[in-house]
């Protein structure tokens, strides 16, 4: 197997995992790195971004795994969770009415390094703007969340669809919009994110399964292995890094990056 092929893998693993949870647009980083180095066809390297998402993904699982077991074990009788249910169901539809409705035009037109230039440095100046508005949460926790809130956040996860927007960033700072504190958004952002990316995921391996085959699978469980455990330490790290800083430092890097982008690719 080709050495250089895997190491190109393990690294687009790594920035999976590392970029998918942060406010910072792993879709747009993919699309950048993978430009950068070459990295397979165009149709087989956009399923194996998918299917590396699902690494990424299963770390979330992983992390809390005791909250979903007893979300599903008391899902029949217990209030609480149904309504932590709903909720999710509820800003997921957005997307994924959005999404089958608008994802090829998207794809068509934005999936290319200079409209991830302007979108991470356009959402590096929203960053700064909802920094500087110091909201004031109402709800410090999901479990105290509305449905009209869980409604607002789906909408603006919809804005995701955007490449170099990032899922994460727009759910995050739409939550806090709307009177999460930032925790709050950020563990809304993690517990969203299982529905969307598993759907997403599933969506497409499904429709491109004719372009995999035997011998991708471990250039693919190699960026998958890579995925996951980057987005373990990268969670862990974010929501110790929340405790005592606000998202300013993402917004300049998004900013920083995106004129780079810009500069090389223009």
């Amino acid at each position: 197997m080709d050495i250089l092929l895997l190491l190109k893998a393990l690294l687009l693993g790594i920035v999976e995992g590392a970029t998918e949870f942060l406010p910072i647009s792993s879709t747009g980083h993919l699309i950048i790195v993978s430009d950068l180095i070459d990295f397979m066809d165009k149709s087989r390297r956009d399923v194996f971004e998918i299917f590396i998402q699902l690494g990424a993904i299963l770390s979330v699982c992983w992390l809390y795994q005791q909250r979903l077991i007893e979300v599903v074990k008391h899902l029949g009788k217990d209030r609480q969770a149904q309504r932590f249910v709903l909720h999710l169901l509820l800003a997921f539809l957005p997307l994924a009415l959005i999404g089958l409705a608008l994802h090829k035009q998207i794809k068509a037109l934005l999936f290319n390094p200079i409209a991830v230039a302007c979108a991470l440095i356009a959402g590096g100046l929203i960053i700064l703007w909802v920094e500087s508005l110091r909201l004031k949460p109402r709800t410090h926790d999901i479990q105290h969340m509305t449905v009209m809130q869980a409604i607002k956040i789906g909408l603006f996860q919809a804005l995701a669809l955007i490449p170099g927007v990032s899922r994460a960033g727009a759910t995050i700072l739409g939550a806090m919009g709307v009177g999460l504190s930032r925790r709050a958004a950020t563990e809304f952002s993690f517990f969203l994110a299982i529905p969307v990316m598993f759907v997403a995921s599933a969506y497409d391996l499904l429709k491109h399964r004719d372009l995999l085959s035997g011998s991708d699978w471990g250039v693919f469980g190699l960026g998958f292995i890579a995925a996951f455990f980057s987005a373990l330490l990268a969670i862990k790290t974010f929501l110790r890094f929340i405790a005592q800083h606000d998202f300013k430092v993402f917004a300049y890097y998004r900013i920083v990056l995106g004129i780079i982008v810009l500069c090389y690719f223009l």
